[in-house]
């Protein structure tokens, strides 16, 4: 998984450029509160920036953050109702974390209009989702590999798990909503200078590719669950036979497939704004070799492990017609694993440092471990019962099925706003002065009765006859 470096947040005044239009002056008071919420936010930041990342509390920033989201969605529906009005176009002040740099720091730019703070918010948003997502997984450990644990250690563990990948598929939600609908609406409504661009961070790009990169973090945290309880099966004896509770190894190959595309797709993604040049001294707009490093690695390493488990799958339940193509398949995730392991691209997981390069490490010789026990069986099995044929990669390729997601993104919904158009007080409020206005109507064009002294009198009901038809007059 990938720790994101959080941005950092300049100081600002709502009350500096908001000027209240409405009748009632209902949102004067409501304006320094938008202004406390990003405050408080913004402390926060500064805050994480400061904290060692074992100690970073992602969970009271994703609060803070829900708490702003209201506010900010306020003033963009209050300006575009006319409720609120505008003194001047409003500069917010951001640190990008995603943009390559020659100094290999956080540029701070400056994004004109109320749509650049949303954008920043709820890309912040994911990223502190995402980020508590991966400080789960680290809390719950290779608690696979611990032998003494009890069934229900393990499955509370497990619901830590599927928590975090809640998160994730949060996070992706959030990606796809900023670049299908967050950023086409800045385009429209922005009154940025000519020669403003955005940076790669809020390119729709950019954010489809870290929704992409999301949900395939999602899927691998499937498929450590669906692993778990073989994985602790197979402590003492690893590789074949698989046990009993072991996924079905066809199924664990095609959601490796589907990994391997997510990260392929985004990493594609990724590299698509480098061909253009930033707003500011003619910086590129290029990704930052961090995350694209981690998207080419990632996609390197779901597609090994798919070409491990079509193998095992053709070695488990193929019989002696697919005992070759066991061994083809097993050869062929070894040599990526060792393209892998002998460091070709340096691996790099974000702000983790070296510890999680560590752990990644780790990862890279377990798989190589597992697929060369694999292999050295299937391949003494193919030698001296089946006598296949041992396919080459090219015929190999046909045989590849589709991937398989195991999880899909969850949609965001963005909250209702905190005041004004769309907001439940502006419902009431509105119904009060409806009702207010309809009270007096009818009491004006109720007549007052007049007092018999005034020599006024009512009229008096006309007799009506009791033959056929009486009254009824056309």
């Amino acid at each position: 998984m990938y720790l994101y470096e959080l941005p950092t947040t300049g100081a600002i005044s709502f009350a500096d450029f908001c000027a209240d239009h409405s009748n009632d002056r209902a949102y004067t008071h409501r304006i320094p509160e938008v202004t406390q919420a990003r405050a408080n936010l913004r402390g926060a930041l500064k805050e994480s920036k400061r904290t060692d990342h074992g100690e970073k509390d992602f969970l009271a920033l994703v609060k803070l953050i829900e708490e702003y989201l209201p506010h900010i969605r306020a003033i963009i529906d209050c300006v575009a109702h006319d409720e609120t009005g505008l003194k001047a176009e409003p500069t917010f002040s951001w640190r990008t974390t995603l943009t390559a740099n020659l100094f290999n720091n956080s540029p701070r730019l400056d994004l004109p209009g109320l749509h650049a703070d949303y954008s920043f918010t709820l890309l912040t948003y994911a990223f502190a989702l995402s980020n508590l997502a991966y400080s789960i997984v680290i809390s719950v450990g290779p608690y696979e590999r611990d032998r003494a644990i009890t069934d229900a250690e393990r499955l509370a563990k497990e619901e830590k798990l599927n928590v975090a990948l809640n998160f994730l598929c949060r996070a992706s939600g959030i990606f796809t909503y900023i670049s299908d609908t967050v950023l086409p609406e800045w385009d429209t409504h922005r009154a940025s200078p000519p020669n403003f661009h955005r940076p790669p961070d809020l390119s729709r790009e950019v954010t489809s590719a870290l929704a992409k990169m999301s949900l395939a973090d999602a899927q691998t945290l499937s498929i450590r669950r669906l692993l778990s309880k073989s994985t602790y099966d197979s402590n003492i004896t690893p590789g074949p036979p698989l046990p009993a509770s072991h996924s079905p190894p066809a199924l664990l190959a095609k959601l490796h497939i589907e990994c391997a595309s997510l990260y392929s797709s985004a990493l594609t993604l990724a590299k698509t704004p480098g061909s253009t040049k930033g707003s500011s001294g003619g910086s590129s707009k290029e990704v930052s070799a961090d995350v694209r490093r981690y998207l080419s690695n990632q996609a390197t390493l779901h597609s090994a492990l798919s070409h491990k488990w079509l193998g095992v799958d053709a070695g488990e339940k193929g019989g002696t017609a697919r005992g070759g193509e066991a061994v083809a398949f097993m050869q062929w995730a070894k040599k990526e694993l060792e393209e892998l392991k002998d460091g070709a691209k340096r691996v790099s997981l974000g702000a983790a440092g070296k510890e999680q390069e560590e752990r990644w490490k780790e990862k890279i010789n377990e798989e190589l471990a597992s697929t060369n026990l694999f292999l050295k069986y299937y391949k003494k099995m193919n030698d001296t019962l089946h006598f296949q044929p041992v396919p080459s990669q090219r015929d190999l390729q046909s045989r590849i099925p589709g991937g398989r997601i195991a999880m899909p993104a969850k949609p965001y919904t963005p909250p209702a706003p905190a005041f004004g158009p769309g907001s439940l007080e502006y419902v009431h409020r509105k119904a009060e002065q409806l009702e207010i206005s309809g009270d007096a109507t009818d009491e004006e064009s109720t007549p007052t009765p007049a007092h018999p002294a005034d020599g006024y009198s009512p009229p008096t009901a006309q007799p009506v006859g009791n033959y056929v038809g009486a009254g009824a007059y056309f």
